[in-house]
């Protein structure tokens, strides 16, 4: 029998309530929505331990995946992350600040700017990104091995139909 938990009383509800509708999906779609809340809970916490953001965490992950020189047009680093350039702005800002990145212009293209990770910058994302798959391995041990493997199956296949 399937654990009693909010999502199972609120579907309980609105079968109650609205007993000429179908609520099941609110068994999945809730659960996910909830999940998402205490992963991203657990997952931002590690990056604070580095003194980043979610936003910084992701954009110099990027960078760092960018293999050597690590660096990225600004427009091309803001494709990348689904940040909005004007967000993307902001975020340079900071992590330039904090000596995690630099900028210049780019010879390709005058206007344009490229966004390179420092030194620094490739060291602290690299013993984040460290900490950050412990952690994601932490959480996902939470699970049976077998139930791991299931979920990935069936959230790539769920995936694909969105994107």
């Amino acid at each position: 029998m399937a654990e009693i938990d909010r999502v199972a009383h609120i579907q309980a509800e609105w079968a109650r309530e609205r007993p000429d509708l179908d609520v099941s999906a609110v068994g999945v779609i809730g659960r996910l929505h909830r999940l998402a809340g205490h992963l991203t809970d657990e997952l931002v916490a590690v990056y604070a331990e580095h003194g980043l953001t979610e936003g910084d965490f992701d954009v110099l992950a990027t960078l760092r995946r960018a293999g050597a020189p690590y660096e990225w047009s600004a427009g091309e680093l803001a494709e990348r992350t689904m940040i909005t350039t004007g967000g993307m702005t902001k975020r340079l800002d900071r992590l330039e600040q904090k000596g995690f990145v630099t900028r210049r212009a780019s010879e390709a293209d005058a206007r344009g700017r490229v966004v390179a990770l420092t030194a620094h910058g490739r060291e602290v994302i690299d013993t984040a990104f460290a900490d950050h798959m412990a952690n994601e391995r932490r959480l996902l041990d939470l699970l049976p091995a077998e139930d791991r493997e299931r979920l990935e199956a069936v959230l790539t296949k769920w995936l694909a139909h969105f994107e």
